[in-house]
């Protein structure tokens, strides 16, 4: 990816985001938007319409920048996530569902006979990630031979006799042409695709989540998610970030003023517009670690405080703290 492309997709992001931004602060200023209003950690009022306006910018970016076989993957997690997660931003305020927050909480009211919110929200992220990942399979890309696969002769070649498709993880097996593959290879191909899906699904899900656990203190979800962006851009794969990483930086200085939150809606749009670019990372092992990584740190933050280990770690601290007000 070219870097005057990705710029100009950035350039978009940060454009959208921006007017978002404005058509919230408008709408914030009517009775339509008090069921967004919030106080937050310091006790100052804030909207919670960042989130729409965040996650409308970084899906239309996502979408514009995403490869062909990403489009409808990308358009699918960010709209869906940024729906459930406005739904929890509003009935999760409710009295009712003050107990049910995170996975514990969510357990719980399971187990008492209630469907809180944020496992409404949950569920659709989760059906969103795994749809994605039926999306995202490419058949035109290259890929390496598979290791148990034995070349036929260059004649049978010629005849029309296999032709190599991809299956998922990268790799490709011969059929016949017929368009079947060999029995042999059907279990690997089965298995190939399964473990690539529960990989894309959850490295989907899992970010949307993990960067709306950061939401906890002005601009801390919005500075990770334009890190992790930013880290991503550099191959064909990177034009999918470049939008939300423009839409992040956007945001910033609203979060940070304390005007606005990102809330639920626009933290799980962006995050799951991050873990899609995950999922695109070479390598099922890379992706493996990745996954484990998020799943270890969601589970931490069940025991740990994240603001806490922040606090207590003079780099974060200082990064976390850049541009924030005083309390």
């Amino acid at each position: 990816m070219s870097r005057r492309r990705s710029a100009l997709l950035a350039l978009s992001g940060a454009a959208a985001a921006r007017l978002g931004l404005a058509g919230a602060a408008a709408l914030d200023a009517r009775p339509a938007g008090a069921p967004w209003r919030r106080t937050n950690y310091a006790g100052r009022p804030v909207t919670l319409l960042g989130g729409p306006a965040l996650a409308l910018a970084a899906t239309a970016s996502a979408v514009a920048g995403a490869p062909a076989g990403t489009r409808a993957a990308a358009a699918l997690v960010g709209t869906v996530s940024g729906l459930v997660g406005s739904y929890d931003d509003l009935a999760g305020a409710r009295p009712e569902q003050a107990r049910d927050k995170g996975l514990a909480g969510h357990l719980r009211a399971l187990r008492a006979g209630r469907v809180s919110a944020g496992a409404v929200k949950v569920a659709g992220i989760g059906a969103a990630a795994a749809a994605a990942a039926l999306l995202v399979q490419d058949p035109a890309a290259p890929c390496r031979p598979h290791p148990g696969h034995r070349p036929e002769p260059r004649s049978a070649l010629l005849q029309g006799f296999a032709t190599s498709v991809r299956v998922a993880g990268g790799r490709r097996v011969l059929h016949g042409g017929d368009g079947v593959l060999p029995p042999a290879a059907r279990p690997l191909h089965r298995l190939t695709t399964l473990a690539d899906a529960v990989l894309t699904t959850g490295l989907v899900a899992g970010t949307a989540n993990l960067v709306n656990l950061l939401d906890l203190r002005p601009g801390r979800a919005a500075k990770a998610a334009a890190l992790a962006a930013a880290a991503g851009l550099g191959s064909p794969s990177g034009a999918l970030v470049a939008g939300p990483l423009g839409a992040s930086i956007a945001v910033l200085p609203a979060d940070l003023g304390e005007r606005v939150m990102l809330g639920d809606c626009g933290a799980n749009a962006v995050g799951a517009l991050l873990g899609l670019r995950l999922a695109a990372v070479p390598g099922r092992r890379a992706r493996a670690g990745a996954l484990a990584a998020v799943v270890g740190l969601t589970l931490a933050s069940e025991r740990v405080s994240f603001t806490r280990v922040i606090e207590a770690t003079p780099v974060l601290r200082e990064l976390d703290r850049i541009g924030r007000r005083g309390a």
